[in-house]
């Protein structure tokens, strides 16, 4: 089982002077998710080399299992350092991809055309596709057969009200939930900073940070269907 996971590596949010990058929880979770189920993962991201971490996901308040983890596994954190640019994969060289939230794949990976063909690619040949949080924004400009990849599809992703508690709504370049659903996208959501997934077919999406693990055992269930 290759699992490919994607990170950004936007490191600016918006015109605010603050960073950002990819939220730490988001990456830690799915990958020992992953790696405990014996999947070979591969880390790419638009520019390769070590992501940046948003500042904020490392906060005393955010801290979880999976990040202690991380932060006590020097071999995981050498992987994460050295992740391969996104146009030097292919789909044909994994099962799945994963894309991990936080705020920068709004900005580097919505629009980034490696990252769409890439989703197309996999989407085609049959294999499954998940994105957590803000992630779900790289379907932003994916279309199957001239229509939105979303389209009429179970959704989910980071909320409204969830972008208003950490008073973003005016910096991102645009709303999660809006977007999804602009896009025809069937979008679902549960309470702020709850765990909640949705699996239709081949596509996987979590809502927050909370939603990252029980995402990636989603994805995990479709590849061992």
């Amino acid at each position: 089982m290759k699992i490919l996971m994607i990170l950004t590596s936007h490191d600016k949010l918006g015109d605010t002077g603050r960073k950002t990058g990819f939220w730490l929880e988001e990456f830690a979770a799915p990958y020992y998710v992953f790696k405990d189920a014996g999947a070979e993962v591969t880390l790419a991201s638009p520019k390769g080399g070590q992501p940046p971490i948003d500042p904020k996901s490392d906060e005393p308040g955010n801290q979880t299992d999976a990040m202690a983890r991380f932060k006590a596994d020097p071999e995981t954190q050498k992987v994460l350092a050295n992740t391969r640019r996104l146009d030097a994969v292919s789909a044909e060289d994994f099962d799945t991809i994963f894309y991990s939230g936080g705020h920068g794949p709004m900005w580097d990976l919505a629009d980034n055309a490696t990252s769409i063909a890439l989703i197309e690619a996999f989407w085609k040949a049959g294999k499954p596709v998940a994105a957590v949080c803000h992630a779900p924004a790289v379907f932003h400009k994916v279309t199957i057969d001239g229509e939105p990849l979303v389209k009429g599809r179970r959704v989910t992703g980071f909320t409204n009200t969830e972008e208003e508690a950490v008073e973003l709504t005016h910096v991102v370049p645009f709303l999660v939930e809006d977007e999804l659903k602009r896009l025809g996208g069937l979008y679902e959501k549960t309470d702020n900073w709850l765990p909640f997934a949705v699996v239709d077919g081949l596509l996987v999406t979590g809502q927050n940070p909370a939603s990252s693990t029980v995402g990636a055992q989603e994805l995990l269930r479709l590849l061992n269907a």
